[in-house]
């Protein structure tokens, strides 16, 4: 293989390399020893030396060195482990270089040459491999070629797909390429002699949509802050708009450092971002969410098949899909029929005897002697082989878990009974009588069961023996088949005596909690006792959980809660504890036992309701964009209605953080509860499509948005909604047309006709008349609607970054907005192409893993990226080249204060608004400081702050370190005292310190960079004599102040009693004062550096040159690495 060329010092040093063939410039060796059959003793000792010497791998046995007439030098340009593959490399040099060289009368020429063309080679080389991975290879190679031209970009910026499409301006379609890569979408057409080109980063896209209409039939529009961009007459226009979709959304979730938003390991790494790769990561996404599996499954393969389904007496086509523990097969028609096999209940694959009748089956043999049969699979003998191979890796864990956890001793604590108060005593000493307890074996309704009438009982009886027959008919357990007759049995109501086994069972909790056996007694034990923010909140909301509910107005509920709540917290301190938790939460522990419970509460909010539970909800405000475009499809005139869908917003986003539980009747929400384990978030899709449609005519009749808002939570909320029965068996829900009727009349305080309708006709409704929507549907809305969620939060978070800083510097809203803009690009500049060794990139890479909150999250810029927008920035013009560099680091280690190699935007802000906005003194008292240490050297700590440079740092509490296991931390409570009180502090000592005396060497500095700054200017010759006025005033001024301190000699005032040179220097010093009056006395100086600066100007030119300043400075960093 090709290999960039490396320096060889001494061609064949201990004679270890035997030259095969050569010529004037090029020489093939082969390693002693190696490549021949009858190797002596030499080749061994050889070998022996080659695996001692190279740490890394063994030396290849055949290489090509370029060697230049007169030179010492070799380098080595192509290696190879066969003296086949080394030939070939051989023959091209020969071929189509070695003529060439001839013509060259410079050696240095030659190797140049040569070397150029081998990284040409090698740099083809890579394309070549990443178009293999094309569907068209040498298609792709092209459209490679032509992205890295048009654009300039490095060449680490990856190029994943392109399309021919048409780009409109107005009414007139421009005919090009459209080239989608890791971090940008690009368009070049070149018509009628007329060039047109443009890159929009994924970072500034906004919103992604399909519109319709006019000239465009069918188009693709991406919306950035600033424009809008039309795309159309796409070959597949579905395939892209779902491509540029998933870029995006991978993008700003990588660069945008959004906490509790996590990439698969494939896409955390750009490079190896492809196409096709896109399309596995889509489909996983949505296996993923119609299983409702882990989200560390890994998709392996997918087979087109035929499963036996005992009920329909019939196979039924579907898809097989394998993960790392499943099984999963699905019919062609979603929702039909699924089948879900954990691993670790499978014994066994196998393949049966092909017939015609049953072409290519396998049998899936179950551990509670079961089989599942399967036909028609494609490459069912590499499906066999996989799967058996998986199976004997997880039975060897399996193995191995089991002995270690029967040689662990048993656990000592035990499980407590129920507590019932049988004469009164202090509530918190009753819940720490039960806290001093472990684990619930029970669900709470066994115990706190309401008082139930015959009918009631019947109906419970008659919803057994239904499930009963089923069971039966359709297997028990998690691998049971769910088909179209169990959703109509779910969506009568799970009974009760079944609701937490079916629960386990559909949300495959039973899996977690068989491979994790003692997992959550441990839990407990460990997070019981420990204080923490989540704990603090956890005690609050305690008592706010189904407070109406028996089981929570006693101390065993209530211990049972805190409990898992704590103990969740505890295992994902990611998420921690979040509201609606423990309403969930409190939900699970009645039909569940406790440790079932916390297994249930661990799939709900890791796999069934991805990314709802942090501290910004961004899952649900993704879901709730997904529901307002679902509305105006599905609903338009109730969409017409409401133009602003965010009124409906602000009610519908409590139905789904916690699955309506918090505003419908109890009886009726867990039937809901009931759906959402079957169908996943679907459930909670259709349900709130048939509350809108149930209640459209009364909300499209409302006079404003206060009354719609009223009207919908009447409807659904507890207070007018009655928990009546229908025929004596099912909790009501929904009211008929009388009954809303009723609800919107201005005088309601009558009560409600009694005639109720049953919660399961709502849901019933709703799986009828929304039943099309699917997961695949859902996932596609939720990959573009969190594009527009992660933006609006990273406006929220600009709009308060620019609150705070606006206070503190004279700069208007725009222009700062715009340095902000500018800051911001500058930080995604280092993080798109690989300039990972950057503090700041680091420092980003940390915050992603953990640690810092979003509204805490600020973009910093280390250095390097800090003399870049110093070059663009920087308000005098003559500041250039190498003075101009040097400048720029002063300044940096100036702002960094607190030394920790990176500048937050307040800094920058500050910074600029002193040149720009700043009075004549303070610019003067900034390149004051720049010739002082630390600036200058680096090595000081900053003795005083500089006025107009805002050193703010958010405060902290830190612990003593001498504090013992048994000493109480401080609570957070105390650590904002602790805040408030430090902020009183420094406000005390904000008093303006004198500036430190500046030196004769430091003064020459300061001279310089004056010089320096009025290089190109139209007055330069008077500056110039300026600053030597200047110059040669203040050098009078530090000799005359440094007679008067220098020491005598015994024989009077003679120059040869003066100190040595030396010492005289470190006694020479002028103060601020001194030069600052001194420049007055020049007024051409004064106008220069009192003149204004264009800050817009300079910005609008930053825009202009960033990115490609930036691009190539880091193309030509890779091409020297």
């Amino acid at each position: 293989m090709w290999l960039n060329p490396e320096e060889v010092l001494v061609k064949n040093a201990l004679k270890l390399w035997i030259t095969e063939r050569s010529n004037a410039f090029f020489l093939l060796q082969r390693r002693r020893g190696r490549g021949k059959t009858t190797g002596k003793i030499s080749g061994l000792l050889v070998g022996a030396l080659d695996t001692v010497l190279d740490s890394n791998a063994r030396v290849t046995p055949f290489r090509i060195l370029l060697q230049v007439p007169g030179s010492p030098i070799s380098w080595i340009i192509a290696s190879g482990a066969a003296m086949e593959e080394v030939n070939k490399h051989w023959d091209w040099l020969v071929h189509n270089l070695l003529h060439s060289l001839s013509v060259f009368d410079n050696k240095d020429d030659v190797s140049n040459f040569v070397k150029g063309k081998v990284k040409g080679l090698i740099a083809e080389e890579v394309r070549g491999r990443q178009a293999a991975q094309e569907d068209d290879p040498e298609k792709f190679r092209e459209a490679l070629l032509k992205f890295e031209l048009h654009f300039q970009l490095p060449s680490s910026e990856k190029l994943v797909t392109f399309y021919s499409c048409s780009c409109w301006k107005g009414r007139v379609p421009r005919q090009g390429f459209l080239y989608l890569s890791i971090n940008h979408m690009a368009f070049y057409s070149f018509l009628l002699g007329k060039e047109v080109k443009f890159v929009i980063p994924w970072a500034e896209v906004t919103r992604l949509e399909r519109i319709s209409g006019g000239f465009m039939t069918d188009a693709i529009r991406v919306s950035t802050r600033r424009r809008q961009r039309d795309f159309s007459m796409f070959l597949n226009l579905d395939e892209a708009y779902g491509v540029v979709g998933q870029l995006a959304d991978i993008a700003l979730r990588r660069l945008l450092d959004s906490e509790g938003l996590e990439l698969d390991r494939v896409l955390q790494q750009p490079a190896r971002i492809t196409k096709r790769v896109l399309e596995e990561q889509a489909l996983r996404e949505y296996v993923l969410a119609l299983f409702r599996l882990p989200r560390s499954e890994r998709l392996h393969e997918v087979a087109s098949c035929a499963a036996w389904t005992p009920h329909a007496r019939c196979h039924t086509a579907g898809t097989l899909y394998t993960t790392d523990n499943y099984l999963c097969f699905s019919s062609r028609e979603e929702g039909q029929c699924l089948l879900l096999l954990p691993l670790y209940q499978v014994l066994s694959v196998e393949k049966a005897e092909s017939s015609q009748v049953l072409p290519e089956p396998i049998i899936v043999s179950m551990r509670s002697k079961k089989a599942f049969q399967l036909i028609q699979l494609q490459d069912r003998e590499h499906l066999v082989e996989s799967l058996t191979c998986r199976l004997r890796s997880l039975q060897l864990k399996q193995s191995t878990f089991r002995r270690g956890a029967h040689n662990r001793t048993a656990s000592s604590c035990s499980y407590y009974t129920f507590y019932y108060q049988e004469e009164e005593e202090e509530e918190e000493e009753v819940e720490e009588q039960v806290l001093r307890n472990t684990v619930n074996k029970q669900a709470l309704i066994t115990a706190f069961q309401h008082a139930s009438t015959h009918n009631t009982k019947n109906t419970e009886a008659v919803k057994e023996q239904l499930w009963e027959d089923n069971f039966l008919e359709f297997g028990r357990g998690v691998h049971m088949f769910r088909t179209e007759k169990v959703q109509r049995l779910v969506a009568m109501g799970i009974p009760e005596s079944l609701r937490g086994e079916l629960w386990m069972t559909l949300s495959d909790a039973t899996s977690d909690l068989e491979a994790h056996q003692d997992y959550y007694a441990s839990l407990v034990h460990k997070s019981m006792g420990r204080s923490s923010l989540a704990t603090e909140e956890i005690e609050r909301d305690l008592h706010r959980s189904l407070p109406d509910h028996p089981a929570f107005q006693n101390p065993t509920g209530i211990a049972a809660l805190r409990r898992v709540l704590t103990a969740y917290a505890h295992r994902n301190p990611k998420i921690g504890y979040c509201q609606s938790m423990n309403i969930l939460a409190s939900v699970l522990l009645l039909y569940a036992k406790e440790e079932e419970a916390f297994w249930l509460l661990v799939a709900v909010c890791e796999r069934m309701l991805p990314d709802y539970f942090n501290r910004r909800v961004i899952g649900a405000q993704v879901d709730q964009s997904v529901f307002e475009q679902l509305i105006r499809e599905r609903l338009p005139e109730l969409a017409e209605h409401f133009p602003d869908l965010s009124t409906l917003s602000s009610v519908s986003l409590s139905w789904f953080l916690t699955i309506f539980v918090s505003v419908m009747p109890f009886h009726s929400a867990v039937c809901v509860v009931d759906c959402f384990f079957f169908h996943g978030i679907k459930a909670i899709f259709q349900l709130g499509l048939a509350v809108l449609e149930t209640t459209s005519e009364l909300l499209c009749r409302s006079c404003d948005d206060g009354h719609a808002l009223m009207v919908l939570s009447r409807c659904v909320g507890a207070q007018v909604t009655l928990t009546l029965t229908f025929g004596g068996s099912q909790p009501l829900l929904f009211p008929p047309r009388s009954f809303l009727e009723h609800v919107g009349r201005e005088d309601s305080s009558s009560q409600p006709p009694a005639d109720q309708v049953p919660v399961t006709r709502l849901i019933n409704d709703a799986l009828e008349r929304f039943g099309d929507l699917t997961v695949r549907k859902i996932e596609r809305l939720r990959c573009h609607h969190r594009i527009q969620v992660l933006q609006a939060h990273e406006d929220t978070a600009k709009d308060n970054t620019l609150r705070l800083v606006s206070s503190e510097v004279s700069m208007c809203g725009d222009t700062l907005a715009d340095i902000y803009d500018l800051f911001k690009t500058e930080h995604f500049i280092s993080l798109y192409w690989g300039d990972t060794s950057m503090a700041a990139a680091a420092q980003a890479a940390s915050w992603s893993r953990g640690g810092v909150s979003y509204l805490e999250r600020r973009y910093r810029l280390d250095r390097p990226q800090f003399k870049s927008l110093y070059g663009l920035l920087a308000p005098w013009a003559g500041e250039s080249g190498r003075h101009g560099d040097t400048l720029a680091d002063r300044t940096f280690t100036l702002l960094d204060q607190d030394q920790d190699s990176l500048l937050t935007f307040r800094d920058f802000a500050a910074w600029l608004d002193t040149l720009y906005c700043g009075e004549l003194n303070e610019r003067i008292k900034l390149l004051y400081r720049l010739h002082l240490p630390p600036a200058l050297t680096g090595s000081e700590d900053l003795s005083s702050v500089m006025p107009g440079v805002s050193t703010s740092r958010p405060l902290y509490v830190k612990v003593a370190s001498g504090l013992g296991d048994g000493q109480e931390v401080k609570d957070y409570q105390e650590q904002l005292k602790q805040m408030l009180q430090d902020l009183v502090l420094a406000k005390e000592k904000d008093v303006e310190k004198p500036l430190p005396l500046m030196k004769q060497k430091e003064f020459i500095q300061f001279c310089k960079t004056l010089y320096s700054m009025f290089h190109g200017d139209p007055e330069e010759n008077e500056l110039f004599q300026a600053i030597a006025t200047v110059t040669s005033l203040v050098l009078q001024i530090g000799e005359a102040d440094h007679r008067g301190r220098a020491p005598r000699s015994r024989g009077g005032d003679c120059p040869d009693n003066w100190p040595d040179s030396e010492s005289m220097e470190s006694q020479w010093t002028v103060s601020f004062a001194q030069i600052f009056a001194s420049l007055l006395t020049e007024q051409t100086l004064v106008n220069f550096l009192e003149k204004p600066g264009d800050l817009a100007v300079r910005i609008a030119e930053a825009k202009q040159k960033q990115y490609q300043q930036r691009a190539g400075l880091l193309t030509l960093q890779q091409r020297h690495r």
